[in-house]
């Protein structure tokens, strides 16, 4: 498509900010006003729109395709929405360690445990962490609560929690992105480790560094976007 405007600025409006073309407020693909919660979640949306050139390329827009998930697909049934994310706490990554290299399984627990340790003491839950990759239950209280806590989550915090939980196959993980507990760059190695292993054991091509770059794009921008929708 292309660009159809001049400027692009957020303003405040009913319920937050509005992104505005020359004006004209901007709706998401389900014609719902884009309003964002935070003027500096507005201003980063905006300038996304202000940075694209003569063609609007929506895949450089990540702010604003997280901010139309978040009112188009969670705000009609966030617990509906939720769900699917929660459901990563019955088989966390993190829980599941390797049998060998030993190498590898010192790497896993070195990075690992720390998020498992932070999560059982800010939820008050046990994680079952095992050998190998069948399958351990973890107890129906922990479920429930990692559940709970997921639907707790405002709109705009679970929409970017669903891409950093699917990317790093953690809902450890990702909460401790959305909650900004860990450095980011720690995280991404957290989620990363099994990937930056085998490369460091049998050599990158272009296209798995290409696959890693994108991937590690999108985590931070996912992150980000959390962290300006939670900002006062």
């Amino acid at each position: 498509m292309k660009r159809f405007y001049k400027e692009a600025t957020a303003v405040a409006a009913d319920g937050g900010w509005s992104i505005l073309l020359d004006g004209r407020p901007v709706r998401t693909p389900a014609r719902a006003l884009l309003v964002l919660p935070t003027a500096a979640l507005g201003n980063a949306v905006a300038q996304e729109w202000a940075n694209q050139g003569d063609e609007i390329d929506p895949a450089a827009m990540t702010m604003t395709g997280i901010a139309n998930a978040a009112i188009d697909h969670v705000m009609p049934d966030p617990a509906a929405f939720a769900a699917p994310i929660a459901a990563y706490g019955e088989s966390d990554l993190t829980c599941y360690r390797a049998d060998g290299p030993e190498p590898l399984a010192a790497r896993q627990a070195d990075q690992w445990q720390p998020l498992i340790d932070w999560a059982q003491a800010r939820y008050d839950v046990i994680f079952r962490v095992t050998s190998g990759i069948v399958h351990v239950p973890q107890p129906p209280e922990t479920v429930a609560r990692l559940g709970e806590a997921v639907r707790a989550l405002d709109p705009f915090l679970l929409a970017p929690l669903s891409p950093l939980v699917s990317m790093s196959g953690s809902l450890i993980i990702g909460l401790a992105a959305v909650e900004r507990a860990f450095p980011l760059a720690q995280l991404w190695q957290a989620a990363e480790l099994d990937e930056l292993w085998q490369a460091e054991q049998w050599g990158d091509d272009d296209q798995a560094l290409l696959r890693r770059a994108q991937r590690h794009e999108a985590f931070m921008a996912a992150a980000g976007f959390a962290e300006l929708a939670a900002r006062k």
